[in-house]
This record gives C-alpha cells, structure tokens and sequence, in this order.
C-alpha cells in the first residue's frame, strides 16, 4: 500500500511538478493578407497601433518564416479617426516620429489610405494636405468591405489606456 501511495505521489509530482507553457511555431503561410482599420478617438493612439502593424512584419519576415514584406505579407492600413490629423503636412513636425515610422513601412509594402469622406467632411483636407505616402479612398467603411472580400483579414488594434505601471499589476 505505501509502495502506491509513493507511486502516485511520484506520478503526480512528474505529471504536474514541472508544469509550464509551451511554446508552439504556428506554421502561418504565405501569403499574409491584412487590412487593418485605425479609427482612434486621439490622434496620438496612432502610435502604439503602428506597433501593431510592425509586430507582424517583424514576426513574419524573421525565422522561421522568412516572409518577405510587400510580396509575401501584404498590410492595408485604412484611417478614419482623430489619427487623421497626424498626415497633413502642416503637422509633420509634430508628429515626425509617425512620419518616419510610416515612411519606413511604406518601404516594407504597406499601404496606408486615408478616408477621403472624413478628410474633407470632419478636418476640411483635400488631396493636397497629405504627402505621397498616403492614398485617399471614397470611404473607409466601404474600403474596409472591399479588402475583406479579397481575402483579407481584418484587424482592429485596440488601444487602451494603462493606468497602472507594469510593475503595479505585476
């Protein structure tokens, strides 16, 4: 009887004593299809939505996958929101550093297209305020609709506000 009592403890010391996550290589496949819509209630929650953006392109053009952006990983952004204000020319100075980050995206194949409805109706911009790296489509809903029916799938970053430091939750 001790001999099946130690058994069974050692059995559930082996079974559950070193437990841990494990770590699995999802096989994602090319091509990588993404349109990712931006509709932000502050502008400056572009930023950390761009993270979003340069997660897949670092995760799919490393190992093992070796993707290569442009050809393999194809990224449409679609902009709606307040982040609108941050691709006018007037504001490239305050917002440089979104500037360069989409600039530098730009390079790996991403697209970014403003909604032409909202530009004009909501911020009174025209074709003429945003630089070349931008395109303006009719609408950002319907935009949406036409790369989800190419095969796209759709991503929505969302952003939150962090009210505590790591540490704190932690």
């Amino acid at each position: 009887m001790r001999r099946l009592v130690l058994a069974l403890l050692a059995l559930v010391f082996f079974v559950f004593g070193e437990e841990q996550a494990k770590f699995v290589q999802t096989p994602y496949e090319a091509p990588f299809k993404v349109v990712v819509e931006f509709y932000f209630d502050e502008p400056e929650k572009i930023r950390p939505a761009l993270l979003w953006v340069s997660n897949i392109i670092y995760v799919l053009s490393n190992e093992p996958y070796n993707f290569i952006p442009g050809e393999d990983i194809d990224i449409v952004v679609i902009i709606h929101g307040t982040e609108i204000v941050t691709l006018v020319k007037k504001n490239r100075e305050k917002y440089k550093d979104i500037w360069e980050r989409i600039e530098g995206m730009t390079m790996y194949g991403v697209k970014f297209k403003v909604c032409k409805m909202a530009a004009e109706q909501l911020y009174g911009y025209t074709e003429k305020d945003f630089p070349p790296f931008v395109e303006l489509v009719p609408s950002a809903i319907t935009e949406l609709l036409h790369w989800q029916q190419k095969g796209y799938a759709l991503l929505i970053p969302r952003i939150m506000e962090m009210k505590k430091t790591r540490e704190e939750i932690r």
